[in-house]
């Protein structure tokens, strides 16, 4: 399969409101492009300068014929605020608008470009016209500022393109009393995101039809060559190897329009016993070439992975936010030694789905069975059908936890919160960390319980909010929560607790 997300090609178009010097403008768009270069940042500038309406057709032209797919509309001096707003509504990708800083108190007459005040009328302009752009916290600066804000704008923009030519493929409608991944369909085409919905027995048939496909020696070797020690059932890698392939070809058949694709399978409980196998370790080898197969039929978990994986451009993981912390085990590895209360601890877990370049390089770590369906499917005996997870604790580290969701109104919200997998082992099964939250506890209480969010989060590993943030409110995401510090208190939190 191809590349699963898009790859970012940034153009640069300077405005120039025509009372002002055109060549300020200009001189400061090619020190921008200095300061990119310096930086590792690839940018195509455009040479045509946009003071009007014609001069925006031919900008935006320049940058389209150069493959350009996300733009920065460079305010060199104050700006034309119709034509600079105008490029927007033509060029069919991402925007970001920043603005130059002045260069020197030393010439402040013909030097001075006032693209401070320009920003204003621009984001204006933009208002008017319902015209979505990325503007940075603080869109005004120096080359070198503007180049970091460039920096932040490519994976953002990575996610924007990616999210309007994905389809989610799903299998299978949600296990019963899994109300949590119920998904508004609405909520997806709000936002540009295709959906196709299928029949288990669509996927059955599929599988069935590749028996004894040419290609499963390959995949098995590709999988025994990846779990190396832990590859403790070798004679169920040709059935999740014909698994595997199944999914792929179904993803280039069915994409139609769209470039991307994600999955959202049924895992339970009748897949065990009519496929004859878990395929939890299959969804990890998926997800951490980009396509991401979130469990239980969770559509909107499927949507948070593939922008994690656009966003951090790594492997994602989608984990069930699932049981506190013991005290033994936290009073006895990690009071003291980690910034954490008992409350801002938690373990997150799921079956087996995790990517193995995100669990930890320890004896442990191996193609294992299903613990609680062996308990229900084979009466706890030895496990057949049950096998299939890939089980281990998550490596420690910096990790962002997220959501995109629809609720039951079918209304979009969102959550972000930011902290890290800390190194204790679990000693637990499954695939599992001990998760640290700054201030979860009432994070959990006035955002996850209050606003109803599901137990699936998204992770990616590595501090990725600002970016998610980002996307989020360019999507039109109205409430995108976070993980308030003490002292500010939630709209909903008890002053008097």
């Amino acid at each position: 399969m191809d590349q699963n997300y898009p790859e970012v090609k940034l153009g640069l178009i300077a405005v120039s409101r025509d009372c002002f010097v055109r060549s300020l403008s200009e001189n400061r768009r090619k020190a921008l492009v200095e300061a990119c270069v310096k930086r590792g940042i690839s940018v195509y500038e455009a040479k045509t300068t946009v003071e009007n309406e014609k001069d925006v057709l031919k900008a935006v032209d320049e940058v389209k014929n150069s493959g350009c797919n996300a733009l920065i509309v460079f305010l060199g001096n104050f700006g034309p605020e119709t034509p600079e707003t105008l490029i927007a509504r033509f060029f069919s990708g991402p925007v970001m608008y920043a603005a130059a800083a002045e260069d020197t108190g030393k010439d402040l007459t013909n030097g001075r470009g006032d693209a401070y005040c320009g920003m204003l009328n621009c984001s204006y302009n933009l208002g008017l016209r319902k015209l979505k752009a990325v503007i940075p916290e603080y869109p005004v600066g120096t080359p070198d500022d503007i180049a970091l804000m460039a920096a932040d704008f490519v994976p953002v923009a990575r996610a924007l393109l990616g999210l309007a030519s994905l389809k989610i493929i799903s299998f299978g409608p949600r296990p019963q009393d899994f109300f949590a991944c119920n998904a508004p369909i609405k909520g997806l085409y709000d936002i540009g995101v295709e959906i196709e919905e299928n029949s288990e027995l669509d996927l059955l048939v599929a599988y069935r039809a590749h028996k004894d496909d040419a290609r499963i020696p390959t995949v098995v070797k590709s999988m025994a060559d990846e779990l190396g020690a832990g590859n403790r059932y070798p004679d169920i890698l040709p059935r999740l190897a014909q698994f595997e392939l199944t999914l792929l070809d179904w993803a280039e058949e069915h994409r139609g329009s769209r470039s991307y694709v994600s999955f959202a399978n049924k895992c339970w409980p009748a897949f065990p016993t009519e496929f004859g196998f878990e395929p939890c370790y299959v969804n990890s080898r998926l997800t951490a070439r980009g396509i991401p197969v979130s469990c239980e039929v969770d559509i909107y978990g499927s949507l948070s992975e593939y922008i994690g994986a656009c966003i951090s451009h790594d492997a994602v993981t989608l984990l069930d936010i699932n049981n506190t912390v013991p005290r033994d085990l936290y009073e006895g590895a990690i009071k003291g030694k980690y910034p954490y209360g008992l409350n801002d601890v938690f373990m997150g877990f799921h079956c087996g789905n995790t990517p193995r370049c995100k669990l930890r390089n320890e004896d442990n770590t191996a193609l294992k069975f299903q613990l609680i369906q062996n308990r229900l499917l084979e009466k706890g005996g030895e496990p057949d059908v049950t096998r299939g997870t890939l089980e281990g604790d998550i490596a420690a580290g910096d990790i962002t936890f997220y959501r995109l969701h629809a609720n039951a109104d079918g209304a979009l919200q969102a959550y972000i919160a930011q902290g890290e997998v800390l190194p204790p082992a679990t000693n637990s099964f499954g695939g599992i960390g001990v998760f640290a939250i700054p201030d979860m506890g009432r994070f959990f209480r006035h955002v996850l319980i209050e606003k109803r969010f599901p137990h699936h989060g998204a992770v990616a590993f590595g501090r990725y909010g600002k970016a998610l943030f980002t996307v989020f409110d360019y999507l039109g995401v109205p409430e995108i929560h976070y993980n308030q510090p003490k002292g500010l208190l939630y709209p909903r939190e008890n002053p008097f607790a």
